[in-house]
């Protein structure tokens, strides 16, 4: 009878314990050892006429929207604006070429962005940001159009499936199949790379950093150069800026600021559920994987975003296992501030900085010069 009494705890703390051992398997390496080891690369003010207009655009696309209707409702809503937001932008001139992938049944539509002069065998990958969730070819024109422009190169931008109507599974599954499909086809068609960089923003920079470490377990040719803008790297969302500069990242506050209350042990299992994949898993953290021997790798992100602490993470745990990576933070910046080169001079500084790396890695057509913009 005693034993019988006593079941019931017994049963309840194996719950317990079991539980706990799942979330310890789904925390992934500490990595506080890279925590505030970044230095700011360019001091900004967060008082500029620049960051005024970027701060009422902010308010007005996700402040208030998030209030309104919540961080998770919305969708069609929330894409729209992003769409609205790449179509405003009407000094991005170039030409905007419709092209097709095909994985796994599916047809993967994208567009390349070519100016005048380009070079159809020099290729960018661009993989736009939006939470997994939002965003385009479209929406991310400014920074399709600036690499474009600043290199010579061709880029292109595949629409990968988005969440929640999607798996997130499939945008790894999309990002790989546009990564091997580049390598052999261009604008005008079949034909091999001569250079190739990987670049995208946030979401986006997460799957460009999942490539480099596919890419070098499945043995294909790697990127020339690799350029990530503010990447989410690691979905445990363990960085301490995660919470420290939510204050401070007016654009992913409306979205993260629920989360952050939430116990982690109670996140990394909601995070389990929603992707179905554990949120170490290289394939969705790209910071638990293997980061030894990859390419040559330009972080960029301000200083005050909630992912800089990711950033800090990734550039020092690879150059930690001899990888070429760099970071470079601009202080007082919104999440993915290059996208507003229309109104920061910090944009373009942090361009002009990607351009001189790519320049360096050959990925930037011989003699070319950046044309003036108007």
């Amino acid at each position: 009878m005693l034993q019988f009494l006593a079941l019931p705890p017994l049963l309840f703390a194996g719950v317990v314990y079991a539980a706990y051992r799942g979330v310890k398997k789904m925390e992934g390496e500490n990595l506080t050892r890279f925590d505030g080891t970044g230095t700011v690369f360019r001091e900004a003010d967060p008082d500029s006429p620049g960051m005024t207009v970027v701060n009422a655009f902010l308010h007005e696309n996700f402040i208030k929207p998030a209030q309104a209707a919540g961080a998770t409702t919305g969708w069609e809503d929330k894409r729209e604006r992003f769409e609205q937001g790449g179509l405003a932008r009407t000094d991005c001139v170039a030409e905007y070429r419709d092209d097709t992938i095909e994985v796994d049944g599916h047809t993967l539509h994208g567009r390349w962005t070519l100016v005048d002069g380009y070079d159809p065998d020099r290729r960018i990958l661009y993989l736009h940001g939006g939470a997994f969730t939002v965003g385009s070819d479209v929406s991310h024109r400014p920074l399709t159009w600036n690499l474009a422009r600043r290199t010579g190169a061709a880029v292109f931008a595949p629409n990968y499936r988005l969440m929640p109507e999607n798996e997130r599974r499939w945008s790894i599954a999309d990002a790989r199949a546009a990564y091997q499909w580049i390598l052999s086809n261009g604008p005008d068609g079949p034909s091999d790379v001569t250079a190739l960089a990987v670049s995208g923003d946030s979401a986006g920079g997460n799957l460009a950093l999942m490539l480099s470490n596919w890419v070098k377990s499945v043995g294909l040719r790697a990127a020339d150069a690799v350029y990530a803008l503010s990447p989410s790297v690691d979905s445990s969302a363990a960085s301490p800026t995660f919470k420290s500069n939510l204050e401070t990242d007016l654009m992913l506050q409306p979205l993260l600021r629920p989360l952050v209350k939430v116990p982690r042990a109670m996140l990394l299992w909601g995070m389990r559920k929603q992707t179905g994949i554990s949120p170490n898993d290289p394939d969705i953290s790209p910071v638990f994987g293997d980061l030894s021997d990859l390419p040559p790798t330009l972080v960029q992100a301000s200083s005050t975003e909630m992912l800089y602490g990711d950033a800090e993470r990734y550039v020092g745990k690879a150059l930690e296992a001899g990888s070429p990576a760099k970071l470079q933070s601009w202080s007082n910046m919104p999440h993915v501030f290059q996208i507003f080169d229309d109104a920061l001079p910090e944009a373009h500084d942090a361009l002009d900085e990607a351009a001189e790396f790519l320049r360096e890695h050959g990925v930037v057509k011989p003699g070319w010069s950046t044309p003036p913009l108007g």
